[in-house]
């Protein structure tokens, strides 16, 4: 059974994507946002009149954070210790945050342009307790694209 027109997706299945390679399929995902500049334009019209219209301006750069289970994805381990230490040659990437369908089918993608790790929190260890261990990871990027 697929999704038929007018059916909203459901937040259970999404995962990440760097460089065309899902790294990891993610607990949570906050704050994707695109934000752009709005310029305003004063004017007068022929009969004198103010006029005010209202033009899209450069897109912002943003953020989001993303909750992952700690593993041991290599690529998304290496992403983060390039990003924190500095190289940024090798930290700036092309990355996806794919949603999927309940048949793991990608269904929609936030494309992120020369994104980049620029914090980390590690969940809080407890002794004797039974919950998994999480890292939440703030990324930044340059420009987002919605497909």
């Amino acid at each position: 059974m697929s999704l038929s027109p007018g059916d909203a997706l459901t937040s259970h299945n999404f995962g990440l994507q760097i460089d065309g390679v899902m790294v990891e399929y993610l607990a949570e995902v906050n704050g994707l946002s695109i934000e752009q500049d709005v310029i305003k334009h004063l004017s007068n019209s022929a009969q004198g009149r103010p006029e005010v219209s209202l033009m899209p301006g450069v897109q912002k750069d943003g953020q989001c954070t993303v909750v992952r289970g700690m593993t041991q994805s290599p690529a998304f381990t290496t992403w983060i210790n390039d990003s924190i230490t500095g190289q940024m040659s090798t930290a700036r990437k092309n990355a996806s945050i794919i949603m999927m369908d309940y048949q793991n089918n990608p269904v929609k993608r936030y494309n992120m342009r020369n994104a980049w790790c620029s914090k980390i929190d590690a969940s809080a260890l407890k002794a004797g307790e039974a919950q998994a261990l999480t890292e939440t990871v703030t990324i930044v990027f340059e420009e987002l694209v919605i497909e």
